[in-house]
This record gives C-alpha cells, structure tokens and sequence, in this order.
C-alpha cells in the first residue's frame, strides 16, 4: 500500500474508553441546551424542549460509523470467481458526512474499483464500506484514502481506485456561499496507481462510457 495513503487512512482518531471518558447522554443533552442558549433561543420553549433528546438521538445515527468495523464488513470473500481478474466497479454510491471543522454535512457519491487477485468481496459490502468512514467526522481527502485503505488490507487486489465527488455545506451555506461547487477527490493503488491506462479506463467506466 501507499505510504501516504496507509497514513492518511490512520489518521482519524478513534474513541478508546481509557484516552478519553466518553460523556453520557444527560451531559450531551445538557450541552445541545446549552448550544440553543448560546444561539439566543429558549430551550425551555415548547418548539425546543425535546430537542437536545432528538439531536442525541440524531447523532447517534450521523456518527455510528465509530462503533463499526471496516475490516469485519470484508471479511467474508468469494473465491468461486472462474478466473475473472479485470475491473470491479461499484459507483455513484450515495453518502453524507460531516465536515470535522464545523460539523456540517457534506453529500455525494463515492466509486469504488479494484482488481482481484483469487477472490472477490459482495458488492454491497463496498457500499458499507463507505458508510462506515463516511458516518465519522471527516475531511473529504480522508474518507477517500479510508477506504481505498480497508479494501486494499482486506482484498489484497492487484489495485483499487476510488474517486469521491461531494458538495460541502460549510462552503454552500456559509462562508463564501458558492452553491454548486462540487470537489473531487482520487485515490490509486496498485496497477491503478503505475498504469494511467487504467486510470482512464476507471475514469470511463465511472462516468458511464465504455471501457474498451
């Protein structure tokens, strides 16, 4: 694997019980009420008062990507593959994340390749694959090697290629306000990363044309 992919990929910090004392659901309540204040609302108000419940309750599902196990989503393989040693493509994956500088959502599709050596992983564990970084705090270029990172550990494939293509909320709904803006993140390892024909051709079959 990639020196800086494998760094990039281990650089998202894990919660351990013995580094850090994880708050308990009355303290988050309390500092989502103390966030309502802090807006210049009432959480006492009738609209409010059960929303410190409903935002815990929210994150628990935007964040369950740090309860779960990239490594145990791909553990089971298929080896029945009939020597088939070309692309696999799953794309136009649908996520959302949350930007870790102001915890706003970012939306898009990720594309996952690789090309396998003696087995091959179910398709819609690539997709849980996905979820599982995307539901963490994230930067964009992070989530992409996260996952390149697990499939490349866990297939050991020949090459895996991923590309990400997202709009980032905290540079549509704030700051410069540049609606439509979309970035695009790649990641190569592999026959992927040494041979650009197959980069093109992982391109191609990406934005729907032919790979011959």
């Amino acid at each position: 694997m990639d020196a800086l992919t494998k760094k990039a990929a281990q650089a998202t910090p894990q919660f351990r019980a013995e580094e850090i004392k994880r708050p308990t659901r009355e303290e988050a309540e309390a500092a989502v009420k103390v966030l309502i204040a802090w807006t210049g609302d009432n959480p006492a108000r009738d609209g409010l008062i059960d929303t410190p419940k409903r935002v815990v309750k929210a994150f628990e599902e935007f964040y369950e990507g740090y309860g779960q196990n990239a490594s145990e989503v791909l553990d089971r393989t298929f080896e029945d593959i009939d020597r088939y040693d070309d692309i696999v493509l799953v794309r136009d994956i649908p996520f959302y994340s949350h930007c870790e500088h102001h915890m706003v959502p970012f939306i898009g599709k990720a594309h996952v390749a690789y090309f396998p050596t003696d087995a091959v992983v179910g398709l819609s564990k690539l997709a849980r694959v996905v979820d599982i970084y995307a539901r963490r705090l994230q930067s964009q270029e992070r989530l992409t090697a996260e996952i390149v990172s697990s499939v490349d550990e866990a297939l050991k494939p020949r090459g895996v290629a991923v590309m990400i293509e997202a709009e980032h909320q905290c540079m549509t709904l704030r700051g410069v306000q540049k609606h439509g803006a979309s970035t695009i993140t790649t990641q190569f390892t592999g026959i992927f990363r040494d041979d650009p024909t197959e980069q093109v051709r992982f391109l191609t079959l990406v934005r729907g044309g032919s790979a011959t």
